[in-house]
């Protein structure tokens, strides 16, 4: 292998094949005054083939994770290297390195037996493979990688030597491992989720078959393998329990022990801290970064705050159909701005580990009551509220207290001009004080209204009146998975186990966990049909879709009610009263059940369409915060001053998301973007100093009052001089 001293003598290698390993490149030592690696230098438009190849290796198929990123801005190093990267990335083999077994000595694939003789079947990913490779963007030449790999670091080992994973690990699996089939992660979650879900053992064995088979031909012994695959990890499933420990505290402590990888914030119970135990898997991080980079988080708050143990709240991102995707759970009974300011940085931690340049746009709460600074201060973001919480909880207690199908109409429209009051400068107090005077009868439903929303009312009308309102549709995402959530874990079977920690972090990370990821793999591989049509039309906003506009009747004159022809039989047709408005009330079971049905949804996004109906309180919200902007009085101040800058940075993002939205062609978009650096007397300034991206020209008179005083106290200083 040659021997070389500087990137400029290492020549560019374009393999002809659509995919590409190790073995089809030329490796060069380059050798630094610090180390001495293999390297080889390709077209970073290559860097994906060279990966999915890395990853097809025969011998140890798997797939490889970024388990580290570094990023630099171009310009911003006065002087660099060849070798000095523009990005940065570390690459190592999903079966390693870290082992979070029992006592941390046990391969967690060794750990479980069915008896004496047989090892069970549980391949899982945390091998302590040391297999790792870097590439590198460079600095000097951004079209060009450089792939380093260590000598050590090339083959699939763990520190011992051994091959740790795939068909040559003899231990893997048992009795005639090298004989074994390769399971990824990918099958052996699949075949996972699907056993917690309850799906039999037969359509288990038929997917999991088909999953092999992709990395191996179809033969008899390797469908005899992974029939006794599935049917171990079947047993072993079954077999499981929440109780590690017939205490639950002890249960919950050995717990978090053995799962340290999927924990990213854990506080025991003591005389100065509460109990806090924030939950997410390795794929729920992907999820959040993925998902929530430059996007949305919601909140789903105090779940379960009078049936368990402690209440839950769950992190939600909104994933590519916008449904609710739960990123993270937080286990505790302190909202203390203290203790929530914990997790939130170890969460917010944990994802700018991974990815440095994480950002969040905007964060959903629907508790009036949660502490708002911990995320402004944290995720440095706007902070938005939801109406689904108060909205469902007034919907549910209606239906349940009063009989009268008009009078629970009324008191719900009635209760949503109150909300809707908010901007108009209403008397609250007089509000309520008349609706408990027109419904004086309704004893059971007015006692509830006044002993739980009464004392707290203004608190909720205050958050409403001063952040932004969410949409209809992120409501009805948060309100699906909180209905689901409700599915899982408060089944009658189940009821026994709500005061224990163990059980409700079981039903978590498997039942639940095992179901969404299901879900987005059966959206994803287009696989697994009913799955994928189920979780499609799994939230009110995108069964709304389904209604043609045709099906709608709106009175135009009274606009008392609209009329829904059913889809599915013509005969039937519902009634959703107070339309346009998100206090409508529809007479179908699942409106009263107390949630966002797909009739309200469908009749509101028509009224939207009309000016005689009134806006959405969303809407209404944005209006009003612009109303606030534009009555400001306007100064000549530095304050305006940076205004006027946010302002019209905004006004530029908007414009390149409308082209973006609106172009069939996104190379077009990318090669009209500004790229050209230029320096204050306009000539090309790369590497010299930190650069200034050349303003269009309907923007560069437009300095703001700071800049030009700068400037002149910049011309000052030089004549002293």
């Amino acid at each position: 292998m040659a021997v070389v001293e500087s990137i400029l003598d290492i020549p560019v290698q374009d393999p002809a094949e659509e995919e590409f390993c190790w073995a089809d490149l030329t490796w060069t030592k380059f050798r630094t005054s610090e180390r001495e690696d293999d390297v080889a230098l390709i077209p970073y438009e290559r860097v994906d083939a060279f990966i999915i190849g890395e990853c097809s290796n025969i011998e140890c198929p798997t797939r490889f994770h970024i388990e580290r990123v570094r990023k630099r801005s171009f310009g911003s190093l006065k002087e660099y290297k060849n070798d000095d990267y523009l990005e940065y990335r570390l690459y190592w083999c999903s079966f390693g390195p870290e082992n979070y077994g029992e006592g941390g000595g046990i391969l967690p694939s060794r750990r479980y037996r069915l008896n004496t003789r047989n090892r069970a079947a549980r391949p899982q990913s945390m091998r302590g493979c040391k297999c790792h490779f870097v590439v590198k963007r460079l600095y000097a030449r951004p079209s060009l990688a450089l792939l380093v790999y260590n000598d050590n670091d090339r083959r699939h080992v763990n520190d011992s030597g051994f091959v740790c994973h795939g068909p040559l690990d003899r231990d893997a699996i048992g009795p005639g491992a090298k004989k074994i089939p390769y399971i990824c992660n990918e099958i052996q979650q699949q075949t996972m989720s699907m056993i917690y879900l309850g799906i039999p053992e037969e359509n288990v064995l038929e997917k999991h078959i088909e999953g092999i088979q992709r990395y191996c031909g179809s033969n008899a012994k390797v469908n005899s393998l992974a029939s006794q695959y599935v049917h171990k990890l079947g047993m072993i499933i079954r077999r499981s329990t929440h109780e590690l420990d017939l205490d639950d505290h002890a249960s919950i402590q050995m717990w978090v022990e053995r799962n340290r990888k999927s924990i990213f914030f854990y506080q025991d119970t003591s005389e100065a801290d509460s109990f806090i135990l924030g939950i997410q898997t390795e794929w729920q991080l992907q999820q959040m970064i993925r998902f929530g980079h430059r996007s949305l988080i919601a909140a789903d708050s105090t779940f379960g705050i009078k049936r368990l143990k402690y209440p839950l709240s769950t992190l939600l991102v909104f994933d590519s159909r916008q449904h609710a995707l739960p990123v993270a759970w937080v286990i505790t009974r302190s909202f203390a701005k203290l203790d929530v300011s914990k997790w939130m940085k170890a969460l917010f931690g944990r994802a700018r580990s991974v990815e440095p340049g994480w950002k969040v746009s905007g964060f959903l709460i629907d508790d009036a009551a949660a502490e708002i600074d911990p995320i402004r201060d944290i995720f440095c973001c706007p902070v938005l509220f939801s109406l689904w919480r108060v909205r469902r909880s007034w919907l549910r207690n209606i239906v349940r207290k009063c009989s009268n199908i008009e009078v629970r109409r009324e008191i719900f429209k009635r209760l949503g001009k109150i909300v809707y009051s908010i901007w108009g400068g209403v008397d609250t107090l007089a509000a309520l004080e008349e609706l408990a005077q027109d419904f004086v009868d309704q004893t059971a439903f007015m006692e509830y209204f006044k002993a739980s929303w009464v004392p707290k009312i203004e608190m909720w009308l205050s958050t409403i009146r001063t952040l932004p309102l969410a949409s209809q549709e992120a409501s009805g995402a948060i309100e699906a998975y909180h209905v689901k959530l409700k599915a899982k874990l408060f089944d009658d079977s189940h009821l026994g186990a709500l005061q224990r920690v163990d059980w409700l972090v079981h039903k978590l990370t498997t039942e639940l966990h095992s179901s969404y990821w299901l879900d987005r793999y059966a959206d994803e591989s287009d696989s697994f049909q009913n799955v994928k049509e189920e979780y499609i039309a799994s939230t009110s906003w995108h069964r709304a879709l389904q209604i043609p506009d045709s099906a709608v009747t709106l009175d135009d004159q009274e606009q008392l009610f609209a009329k829904v022809l059913s889809q599915k039989d013509s005969s039937l047709t519902r009634l959703v009263w107070n339309p346009g408005s998100e206090f409508a009330f529809c007479d179908c079971a699942w409106s009263i059940q107390g949630n966002l049905c797909k009739h309200v949804i469908k009749v509101n996004t028509l009224c939207a369409n009309h000016q005689t109906y009134q806006p959405s309180m969303s809407f209404q919200s944005f209006k009003e915060i612009l109303m606030n902007l534009w009555r400001k009085p306007m100064d000549d101040s530095v304050s305006l001053d940076l205004s006027v800058a946010w302002t019209h940075q905004m006004l530029d993002q908007l414009q390149k998301l409308v082209e973006i939205t609106g172009s069939s062609d996104i190379g077009t978009v990318v090669n009209n973007l500004p790229l050209k650096w230029v320096s204050k007397k306009g000539r090309t300034n790369v590497g010299k100093r930190s650069p200034t991206l050349a303003l269009p020209s309907s923007s560069k008179g437009m300095q703001t009052a700071a800049v030009r005083k700068k400037n002149r106290k910049r011309k000052r200083l030089s004549r002293l001089r």
